[in-house]
This record gives C-alpha cells, sequence and structure tokens, in this order.
C-alpha cells in the first residue's frame, strides 16, 4: 500500500532551512552523501511528490532549468502565480491537501508519494491525518530560527522503526511511523 512520506533533513534545534529560506549550512555538512543516507533508496519508491511554494523556488533559484525529478508528478501548493520548470511534471494548485491527496496517490501508481517540503504543507497534510511516515535526517548544527519542521503541535506518538548514524559521524537518519 503506497505511503505519504515526509522525508527531511532538519537542524538538532528542529529547523528545516534557515531565517532567509537559506540550506547552505546542510549543503556544507560532510557525510550527506554517505552510503547509510536513505535517499537513494527511497526516491526508487517515490511516485509523486508535494511540495509548497518556497521549496520550488528554492530549486528554481539553485538549479536553475534542471529538475531532479525525472517525470514523476508534482503538486506544487501555492496561491501565487509561478513559473514552470520546463520538462518537469507540474501541477500547481491552490486546492486544501485533502481535496488533492487522492490525485497524488493516484498518480503514483502504487508507489509513495513524497511530501518534500516544507514544514506548513506538511503540517496540513498531517492535520488531515494524512501523513504516514517521516524520515529525518538529524544534522549536528543549531540556527536558532527559520522554517520548522513540522510547525504543528502533535501529541499522539510516533513509532521509531529505525536509526541510522552516519560513517561521517553527522546526521543520524530517523524513521518513524504515524500509524
Amino acid at each position: 500500500m503506497p505511503l505519504t512520506v515526509y522525508l527531511v533533513a532538519s537542524s538538532l534545534d528542529g529547523f528545516i532551512a534557515d531565517e532567509h529560506d537559506d540550506l547552505s549550512w546542510l549543503l556544507s555538512m560532510p557525510g550527506g552523501d554517505d552510503a547509510v543516507n536513505p535517499y537513494p533508496a527511497f526516491i526508487e519508491g517515490v511516485g509523486a511528490l508535494a511540495m509548497g511554494a518556497t521549496t520550488y523556488e528554492w530549486i528554481q533559484r539553485h538549479h536553475p532549468g534542471e529538475w531532479a525529478y525525472d517525470d514523476l508528478p508534482t503538486w506544487v501548493f501555492t496561491h501565487r502565480q509561478l513559473t514552470p520548470i520546463e520538462g518537469a511534471n507540474l501541477r500547481f494548485t491552490s486546492e486544501p491537501v485533502d481535496s488533492v491527496h487522492r490525485a497524488m496517490v493516484e498518480a503514483a501508481g502504487g508507489r509513495n508519494v513524497w511530501l518534500v517540503g516544507g514544514g506548513e504543507l506538511v503540517g496540513q497534510f498531517l492535520d488531515r491525518d494524512l501523513l504516514d511516515e517521516l524520515w529525518v535526517s538529524i544534522t549536528p548544527v543549531t540556527l536558532g530560527a527559520g522554517a520548522p519542521l513540522l510547525p504543528r503541535r502533535h501529541t499522539t506518538p510516533m513509532r521509531l522503526l529505525e536509526v541510522v548514524p552516519s560513517p561521517a559521524e553527522t546526521f543520524v537518519h530517523l524513521h518513524y511511523t504515524l500509524r
């Protein structure tokens, strides 16, 4: 059964980007591409993506003209007019996540739906009980402010499925289920 999953990296103090939506703190960390990074195996099981406008615009600014997700159908949740990336299989929407989720699961073709980010969008999936799993790669830096990992109160315990430390002694990868 396909899952709706949030895979993300976070600072130790719970931020996925700094207060300027900058990820340079993350991209400069050693060990991000080591053998225990869950991303390569994870992306093989992904059939559709969802992201917020800020995440989409970050991709446009930092990888102009490139789209790393091949032809995977991607929903970009926004209330603004955004410029499409050529060759990307995009669907811009301002609909609530629960109105779009079924179409995302169908488009994923039996594979998982990846909530790329950001935290506010993922929080909307969490609010509507549409989030199945959370993969968080914790980095040993603190940002003090920025975009929170999940800007929601969620008191139902998640169950830890796996903990994998990075051989570079930087990241620790945590895998939780919400079911």
